[in-house]
């Protein structure tokens, strides 16, 4: 009733990390970290690794950076079930100050390309196996990519990258079903040694939906959140994706406890999930950066004027 191969990735502190700029206090990832443990995951991903030197520790929270130092603080003490993950972004780390797989407390490092800078994704990841860590690749904001160049990327990482795994993530939460199940299957042939992965974004109310076709088309690596949290309209929720998959290491309940304990709360300070303009961006396929901006203004429920300036400006 299950498939063994899949593994779900709980991505809440990482991804919701970007609409507060990781401000979470230590005791709250800590309490995330342990219900995802108990839950069942496969891997936790609990930030980025940032160069300092191009970011702030004023400006920005301790799991933006993500240094032995910060990790030891959240996950010291806690029995360790999951693997954990972090995220690098092209050009926002120093590869050379990563340390070995065995000093750190990391097990895996997702790599976040576009299309364009697959060569340096490419680079990253080899110099990251390198280094004992499991790696992927994610490609962002495919729903803009030329299809061309799409495959052109997926075949370069088949024959040159040392990753085991390669995300579809639709980053503007752009992507129909049959769109998901379409791109599925060209990763899949494109990359027949590599496990591909499901980043989906919710500004359709389609990530969880989305989710699923991707399963349904043997994609085994599943993004989800606690309570649907990240960038604008958010991810797919996590105690959805859990509660749809059949194997029995999945438990509920530590899930349910701490959206109860805490993100009832962290909801009425941090505004993400289905929203009007985010809905507009999804459709009309562009960066929720344009809505989350809208959100911080004094037109904030203006939606048709927002509607028709999108339009206008992106020529749709």
């Amino acid at each position: 009733m299950y498939r063994p191969e899949i593994k779900v990735l709980d991505c809440t502190i990482r991804d919701g990390g970007l609409m507060n700029n990781h401000q979470f206090s230590n005791e709250l990832v800590r309490r995330v970290y342990q219900a995802a443990n108990e839950a069942g995951v496969d891997y936790i991903e609990l930030g980025y690794k940032a160069d300092e030197n191009q970011f702030n520790r004023s400006e920005f929270g301790p799991m933006k950076f993500c240094t032995e130092k910060d990790l030891e603080a959240v996950v010291d003490g806690i029995e360790k079930k999951a693997k954990l993950s972090v995220m690098v972004d092209i050009g926002r780390v120093d590869p050379e100050t990563i340390v070995s797989k065995g000093e750190s407390y990391i097990d895996m490092m997702r790599v976040a390309s576009y299309v364009k800078d697959i060569d340096k994704a490419i680079d990253l990841v080899n110099h990251l196996e390198g280094k004992g860590y499991e790696t992927t690749v994610n490609i962002m904001a495919v729903s803009h990519a030329r299809e061309r160049e799409l495959d052109e990327a997926l075949e370069q990482l088949e024959k040159e990258c040392a990753t085991r795994v390669v995300y579809l993530v639709d980053s503007f939460g752009a992507l129909y079903s049959e769109q998901i199940a379409y791109l599925a299957k060209k990763y899949k042939s494109l990359c027949p040694t590599k496990e591909i992965g499901i980043h989906a974004h919710n500004n359709q109310q389609l990530a969880f939906a989305n989710t699923i076709e991707a399963i349904i088309n043997n994609v085994n690596y599943l993004d989800g959140t606690i309570y649907g949290i990240g960038r604008a309209a958010g991810n797919c929720p996590l105690e959805l994706l859990l509660g749809f998959l059949k194997n029995p290491k999945f438990d509920l309940r530590p899930i349910l406890d701490v959206i109860g304990s805490d993100f009832i709360k962290i909801r009425q300070q941090i505004e993400w999930g289905y929203y009007i303009p985010y809905m507009i961006t999804g459709v009309l396929d562009v960066h929720p950066r344009f809505a989350m901006a809208l959100l911080n203004s004094e037109k904030r429920d203006d939606f048709l004027e927002f509607y028709e300036k999108l339009i206008n400006e992106s020529n749709v």
